[in-house]
Parts: structure tokens; sequence; C-alpha cells
């Protein structure tokens, strides 16, 4: 079976795949002073509660923290006897090379969402992320990266309104009753929930306009599924979509082997 790790600026997720489906996904904190041991511990702490015990025989990592790679490796070699294939690495193919400026490093994250999204819904894409960071990625006809917008995450943005204004406190994010708050936390949440759906059909818009076509928008990250409930901004919301990108781009490693 395959072990696909996604490793995020804020949370790491591990999820077994057995050839069809997903058996299980965890999620941590992602800390990259975690040690190998540290890893399996809580790794098969988890599987004894889901109540399952799976011959895992690959693995494939994503890492937008390269500090935390090391110990992924380890824990791969150590628990499972197996060298992990880690996207953005020169040994890990992809099914279409990014398009980009030379000497560009692209964030395995959206090579990995780009590759997951061109399975399931063909060229010309948008991908949206609501990560640490809120990312557009782009897909060619041909499924291959081709650039994208990065703009501070949704909870990033709350976060640095709470540490910059004295006054102002920290809220969560959530579909404001009003636009026009009528107490502090109201105001915040509105100024960021619409500020963002904003940001998401302005930006999308003149992706389009710029490229000069008809493009599927598909949305991914824990928010999504919150910013969906306004308007159309999305044409599909993907959950799984980084996972199914690691098997996707694992898969085709293993056709295409030497």
């Amino acid at each position: 079976m395959l072990l696909a790790i996604d490793c995020g600026n804020t949370n790491t997720v591990f999820s077994i795949w057995d050839g069809e489906k997903f058996l299980c996904t965890m999620r941590t904190s992602t800390h990259h002073a975690r040690t190998a041991d540290a890893y399996f511990t809580w790794f098969s702490t988890l599987l004894e509660h889901y109540g399952i015990d799976p011959e895992i025989t690959e693995v494939i990592i994503s890492s937008t923290v390269p500090r935390v790679v090391f110990n992924l490796r380890v824990f791969s070699d150590q628990f499972f006897g197996c060298r992990p294939l880690v996207v953005g690495k020169s040994d890990c193919l992809l099914p279409a090379l990014p398009r980009v400026d030379q000497g560009t490093i692209v964030g395995p994250d959206r090579l990995v969402n780009t590759a997951g999204a061109y399975d399931r819904h063909g060229g010309n894409l948008i991908v949206v992320d609501f990560g640490t960071a809120t990312t557009f990625d782009v897909a060619g006809k041909d499924g291959a990266y081709v650039g994208g917008v990065i703009a501070p995450g949704v909870n990033l943005s709350l976060e640095a309104l709470h540490m910059a204004a004295a006054a102002l406190p920290h809220v969560d994010i959530t579909k404001p009753q009003r636009v026009v708050g009528t107490n502090t936390v109201a105001c915040m949440q509105s100024g960021v929930f619409w500020g963002y759906v904003g940001l998401v059909k302005e930006i999308c818009a003149r992706i389009k306009a710029e490229r000069d076509q008809t493009m599927k928008i598909i949305a991914t990250g824990g928010l999504a599924p919150l910013f969906a409930q306004t308007e159309d901004l999305f044409d599909v919301i993907e959950d799984d979509l980084t996972m199914h990108g690691l098997t996707v781009i694992h898969k085709y490693n293993k056709e295409n082997a030497d």
C-alpha cells in the first residue's frame, strides 16, 4: 500500500491508499523538529484506533517545509523499509513539466494540486487552495502548471489584524449575517469574508480574461466549503485534491520508471 504525506506550513496529512480508495486520513501539526520515532508513535497509535494494520510498501511526500523532509525520509526508511518519492526532487517525474520562468522553483503542493485536478477535470483549470496562503494555480490544456497567484491566507489575515491592532480581538472566520457589522467581531468577520470573496472573484476573472478562454475553477482546502456558501465562486470543491494528486504522481512514476 501507498502512504501519501502532504506537509504544509500548518498541518501535515497522512493518507493510506490501497490502490482504489483511501483507507484513512490523519492530520497532525507541522513541526520541523519532530523525529522519525515521534512520527511513528503518533502514526501507529492512530492506526490502532482505526483498527487497521496496512502493509505499507511505498511512500510519497509533498512538503512546503523543506526542514521536515529529512525526518520523514528516515521515518519511511526505518519503519517501512522504502525510499520515499519526494515531489519536487529530480528523481520524481511529473505528468507534465511546469512552464514557468527559468530558475523558478514551484511549490510541491502546487504541482500536486495541478496533477490531481487535471486527472479529474482535464486542462484549462484554476485551482484555488485555501491554506496558510491562498493560492491560485493555473493548469494549461495539457495539465502543466503554467503559473499562478499567491495571496495571504484567510486565517493569516485575521491573525495579522489581531497582532497589529491592540484593540482588535482574535476571531474565527465565518459567514457574517450582514455586510455591515454592528460590533467589532462582526466588522472583522465581514471584512475578511467578503474581502476574500471579492479577491477570489476578481483574480479568477482576470486570469480568465488574460488567458482568453473558458476555465473551470476548482477549490480545495479547509475553508473552501465556507466560501462556496455565497455565490457561484467555484465549479467544483475537492476536499482530497492534494492527496489524490500524490497518488496520480506516484502512479505516473511507477509506470515510467526506468
